[in-house]
């Protein structure tokens, strides 16, 4: 039902804004997801280590975010192992604002018997110290994570920045998560805030362009495309091997809906609409 081209696209980001689901809301929802005939689209439990005393026992797959920084992990861990049934699978690591790329990355050698079999994700911090921290991930055992949206205006990187970040670690052969601001396929202009906020398709056709070639103006160009049907019928198209080089590279986005991406596949006919039907059967039971 769900191609290898979304196949663990989704992140389930239900805790963070802007949908701040309840916890006893969150988990149930999440086990439904990952029981339901469009679970292949369906990634991880993403979990802050701050709110760990919360969890109660159960089997459960977390991503750990830790905005305090690779200093936070081991009691992060210790923390976890207290909680029978919940493994982390991968980490998402913040940037302290006053670390430099080298010293963020010694304080990373220091905890890495810990990340062993973990996929980790530096939060790559925006302004001047991005490049110092791009070009340290390069050959290296981690991945990028960018923000490409937030609750507020400045947290949106406009197209032409994000297009030089994919731009920089597809090229050196980073690969990257996203997260916040990607609530549906296709670039748009949210109605209610007018914020304009970039879409999981062109992040996922940026990613293909660039890995042809294309350069910074050209994936950027890419980025602000509105036109699903077009996005949709380039990548409807895209042979086996290009759809493994896109996820290899583009490993997944937080969402805080799983449903309201799976709504924008099924109107774009990504997805058969029997997916659909049975995420509202399981909203109802």
């Amino acid at each position: 039902m769900i191609s290898a081209l979304f196949a663990g696209l989704c992140d389930d980001a239900a805790l963070f804004p802007p949908g701040n689901a309840p916890l006893p809301d969150a988990l149930p929802a999440h086990a439904r997801h990952r029981s339901a005939p469009y679970a292949d689209l369906v990634g991880p439990f993403v979990f802050p280590v701050a709110r760990l005393g919360e969890l109660t026992p159960g089997a459960l797959e977390l991503s750990l975010t830790l905005p305090g920084g690779p200093a936070t992990l081991e009691p992060a861990l210790d923390r976890l192992a207290q909680i029978d049934g919940a493994t982390a699978v991968a980490l998402e690591i913040a940037v302290p604002a006053d670390q430099t790329a080298a010293e963020f990355f010694a304080a990373m050698d220091a905890v890495e018997a810990l990340t062993a079999g973990l996929d980790v994700f530096v939060e790559i911090p925006r302004g001047e110290r991005r490049p110092d921290f791009l070009a340290a991930l390069t050959g290296g055992p981690f991945a990028a994570k960018f923000r490409t949206g937030g609750v507020v205006a400045e947290a949106y990187p406009d197209e032409h920045e994000l297009a030089a970040a994919l731009h920089g670690v597809i090229a050196s052969g980073v690969p990257f998560k996203a997260t916040a601001g990607l609530h549906h396929a296709v670039r748009n202009t949210d109605p209610h805030t007018g914020l304009e906020q970039h879409g999981f398709l062109n992040v996922l056709l940026a990613t293909r362009h660039a890995l042809g070639g294309a350069d910074v103006d050209q994936v950027a160009a890419t980025l602000a495309e509105r036109d699903g049907a077009l996005l949709a019928g380039e990548l409807r198209d895209l042979p086996v091997d290009v759809v493994d080089g896109v996820r290899t590279a583009f490993r997944s986005f937080g969402t805080c809906s799983i449903l309201e991406p799976l709504e924008d596949l099924v109107a774009l006919h990504l997805v058969p609409s029997s997916a659909l039907a049975s995420a509202d059967q399981g909203a109802h039971t």
